[in-house]
Protein backbone atom coordinates (compact mmCIF):
# COMPACT_ATOMS: atom_id res chain seq x y z
CA UNK A 1 0.00 0.00 0.00
CA UNK A 2 2.88 2.55 0.45
CA UNK A 3 4.61 2.07 -2.43
CA UNK A 4 1.36 2.72 -4.32
CA UNK A 5 0.81 5.69 -2.67
CA UNK A 6 4.56 6.82 -2.87
CA UNK A 7 4.29 6.32 -6.59
CA UNK A 8 0.57 8.34 -6.90
CA UNK A 9 2.41 10.76 -4.89
CA UNK A 10 5.58 10.85 -7.24
CA UNK A 11 3.33 11.13 -10.25
CA UNK A 12 1.30 14.06 -9.10
CA UNK A 13 4.41 15.72 -8.03
CA UNK A 14 5.81 15.28 -11.38
CA UNK A 15 2.89 17.05 -13.27
CA UNK A 16 3.12 19.69 -10.57
CA UNK A 17 6.89 21.12 -11.84
CA UNK A 18 6.79 24.04 -14.22
CA UNK A 19 7.56 22.90 -18.08
CA UNK A 20 11.23 23.77 -19.08
CA UNK A 21 11.47 26.97 -20.91
CA UNK A 22 11.65 27.14 -24.31
CA UNK A 23 15.03 27.44 -26.07
CA UNK A 24 15.23 31.29 -27.96
CA UNK A 25 18.50 31.63 -29.99
CA UNK A 26 19.66 35.47 -31.29
CA UNK A 27 21.11 34.43 -34.51
CA UNK A 28 19.10 34.02 -37.63
CA UNK A 29 21.56 31.98 -39.59
CA UNK A 30 21.85 29.64 -36.54
CA UNK A 31 18.23 29.10 -36.35
CA UNK A 32 18.00 28.20 -40.02
CA UNK A 33 21.00 26.15 -40.58
CA UNK A 34 19.37 23.99 -37.11
CA UNK A 35 15.36 24.59 -38.91
CA UNK A 36 17.12 22.65 -42.30
CA UNK A 37 18.79 20.16 -40.09
CA UNK A 38 15.52 19.18 -38.46
CA UNK A 39 12.89 20.11 -40.43
CA UNK A 40 11.08 23.25 -38.70
CA UNK A 41 9.81 26.51 -39.44
CA UNK A 42 11.88 29.55 -37.96
CA UNK A 43 9.62 31.94 -35.57
CA UNK A 44 10.84 35.42 -35.19
CA UNK A 45 9.53 37.07 -32.14
CA UNK A 46 10.10 41.26 -32.69
CA UNK A 47 9.81 42.26 -29.18
CA UNK A 48 10.48 45.32 -26.36
CA UNK A 49 11.11 42.67 -23.96
CA UNK A 50 11.74 44.78 -21.23
CA UNK A 51 9.17 47.62 -21.66
CA UNK A 52 6.70 46.35 -24.38
CA UNK A 53 3.68 45.57 -22.47
CA UNK A 54 1.86 43.94 -25.23
CA UNK A 55 5.21 41.71 -25.62
CA UNK A 56 5.26 40.83 -22.28
CA UNK A 57 1.56 39.86 -22.22
CA UNK A 58 2.63 37.23 -25.33
CA UNK A 59 5.35 35.46 -23.81
CA UNK A 60 3.40 35.25 -20.23
CA UNK A 61 0.00 33.86 -21.99
CA UNK A 62 1.78 32.39 -24.90
CA UNK A 63 5.18 31.53 -25.12
CA UNK A 64 5.83 30.59 -21.28
CA UNK A 65 2.81 27.86 -21.40
CA UNK A 66 3.80 24.53 -21.58
CA UNK A 67 1.53 23.72 -24.47
CA UNK A 68 3.44 26.28 -26.66
CA UNK A 69 6.87 25.15 -25.48
CA UNK A 70 6.03 21.32 -26.15
CA UNK A 71 4.62 22.53 -29.71
CA UNK A 72 7.42 24.37 -30.49
CA UNK A 73 10.14 21.92 -29.47
CA UNK A 74 8.41 19.23 -32.39
CA UNK A 75 7.97 22.11 -34.79
CA UNK A 76 10.18 25.24 -34.69
CA UNK A 77 13.24 27.22 -33.90
CA UNK A 78 12.81 30.50 -31.74
CA UNK A 79 14.52 33.38 -32.35
CA UNK A 80 13.87 36.49 -30.32
CA UNK A 81 15.26 39.90 -32.14
CA UNK A 82 14.67 42.16 -29.34
CA UNK A 83 15.20 45.81 -28.47
CA UNK A 84 15.04 46.43 -24.93
CA UNK A 85 15.46 49.40 -23.53
CA UNK A 86 17.12 48.60 -20.11
CA UNK A 87 18.83 45.21 -20.79
CA UNK A 88 22.19 45.02 -22.26
CA UNK A 89 23.06 43.90 -25.61
CA UNK A 90 26.48 43.64 -27.38
CA UNK A 91 26.98 46.02 -30.21
CA UNK A 92 27.40 42.79 -33.06
CA UNK A 93 23.59 42.03 -31.61
CA UNK A 94 22.00 45.38 -31.70
CA UNK A 95 23.18 45.52 -35.46
CA UNK A 96 21.93 42.20 -35.85
CA UNK A 97 18.50 42.89 -34.68
CA UNK A 98 18.39 46.10 -36.81
CA UNK A 99 19.26 44.71 -39.93
CA UNK A 100 16.10 42.29 -39.44
CA UNK A 101 13.91 45.08 -38.37
CA UNK A 102 15.14 46.10 -41.59
CA UNK A 103 14.97 43.90 -43.81
CA UNK A 104 11.23 42.85 -42.83
CA UNK A 105 9.92 46.08 -42.60
CA UNK A 106 8.99 45.80 -38.66
CA UNK A 107 7.52 49.14 -37.03
CA UNK A 108 5.78 47.79 -34.30
CA UNK A 109 6.08 45.03 -31.23
CA UNK A 110 5.59 42.53 -30.83
CA UNK A 111 5.88 41.69 -34.38
CA UNK A 112 6.05 37.74 -35.33
CA UNK A 113 7.39 35.92 -38.74
CA UNK A 114 7.83 32.96 -39.68
CA UNK A 115 9.95 31.36 -41.87
CA UNK A 116 10.66 28.75 -44.06
CA UNK A 117 14.18 26.95 -43.59
CA UNK A 118 15.28 28.74 -47.03
CA UNK A 119 14.17 32.55 -45.23
CA UNK A 120 10.73 32.06 -47.44
CA UNK A 121 8.47 34.23 -45.16
CA UNK A 122 5.29 32.13 -44.58
CA UNK A 123 3.02 34.47 -42.08
CA UNK A 124 3.41 37.25 -39.86
CA UNK A 125 1.24 39.28 -36.86
CA UNK A 126 1.88 42.60 -36.19
CA UNK A 127 0.97 43.10 -32.62
CA UNK A 128 -0.51 41.03 -29.81
CA UNK A 129 -2.47 37.30 -30.78
CA UNK A 130 -5.24 36.74 -28.07
CA UNK A 131 -6.34 33.80 -27.53
CA UNK A 132 -3.01 32.12 -25.82
CA UNK A 133 -1.39 28.58 -26.98
CA UNK A 134 -4.13 27.66 -29.06
CA UNK A 135 -4.50 30.50 -30.90
CA UNK A 136 -0.83 30.34 -31.89
CA UNK A 137 -0.63 26.64 -32.63
CA UNK A 138 -3.52 27.23 -35.10
CA UNK A 139 -2.02 29.91 -36.75
CA UNK A 140 1.54 28.45 -37.08
CA UNK A 141 -0.54 25.26 -38.35
CA UNK A 142 -1.71 27.14 -41.63
CA UNK A 143 1.62 28.72 -41.89
CA UNK A 144 2.86 24.73 -42.25
CA UNK A 145 1.22 24.13 -44.97
CA UNK A 146 2.37 26.82 -47.14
Amino acid sequence: MKKIIFALLTCWMTGQLPAADAQWLTSVPEATAQAKKENKLVLLDFTGSDWCGWCKKLDAETFSKSEFIGYAGKNLVLVEVDFPAQKQQSAELKAANKALQEKYHVSGFPTLIVLKPDGTVVWNQVGYLAGGPAAMIAKLDEAKKK
